[in-house]
């Protein structure tokens, strides 16, 4: 009777020790997020871990409890969360999170001869009253070699582009049909391109190397709309 106890005694303490042996889990707001917006990592793990680190995936980490992390590049990236005894790694629990973000292609192109313009200004406006004002700019870039400007973390809006260089523009092209200026509402968390055609304008520029303002001013003979298919 008595080894009998012994015996259960033993397996009692050896359950009770496998139950205490701490482990790591978490859950997260979201695992597709945009850029810049906020994750929040909630610690499940058991009571029995002395500390617990977190590592974002990004070059980032945490000791946190329970943590909160945003991420400025998109990609994807993994998250663990290690609980620890002391200086013993006793689990670890891993997690991946993808980063997106809206992102516009704007590509300059010269509206006769179809060849791309670098080092031209693009701005995004909300509408089409603070393009024709200037006024409100949502962001301004500036084409690459490539006659490409790049914007990321947008709404997934509709945006009006402004294009000045100091012998192109898009500007007489819009007074004849607004549509040239217009994108169509960008798709959230995806890569969307819009062509912005201008127009050669020769060296008509002030002084000072800023705008002309608008079309108005130009006195661009008007020409008629040529169709791209």
């Amino acid at each position: 009777m008595k080894k009998n106890i012994l015996i259960l005694s033993a397996l009692i303490l050896v359950l009770a020790s496998c139950e205490r042996e701490p482990y790591a889990d978490f859950y997260v707001s979201s695992q597709r997020v945009e850029v810049f917006e906020t994750v929040y990592f909630t610690n499940t793990s058991s009571d029995f871990a002395d500390y617990f680190e977190w590592d974002f995936g990004d070059g980032t980490w945490s000791d946190a409890i329970n943590a909160s992390h945003y991420y400025d590049r998109t990609g994807i990236y993994e998250v663990t969360l290690t609980a620890f005894v002391g200086q013993r790694v006793v689990d670890r629990r891993y997690m991946t999170i993808e980063v997106l973000t809206t992102a516009l292609n704007v590509i300059v192109e010269e509206y006769y001869d179809h060849y791309r313009v670098s080092d031209a200004s693009v701005i995004l406006y909300p509408t089409v009253t603070d393009w024709d004002y200037q006024t409100n700019p949502v962001i301004e870039g500036f084409t690459d070699a490539n006659g490409v400007a790049r914007f990321e973390n947008l709404n997934p809006v509709v945006y009006f582009v402004d294009v000045w260089h100091e012998q192109y523009n898009n500007y007489q092209l819009a007074s004849e049909d607004i549509s040239w200026i217009r994108t169509d509402q960008l798709y959230r968390n995806e890569v969307n391109e819009f062509v912005a055609y201008v127009d050669y304008i020769g060296t008509v520029s002030r002084a000072d190397g800023k705008k002309i303002a608008k079309y108005k001013l130009l006195k661009i003979e008007p020409r008629i709309k040529k169709y791209v298919e």
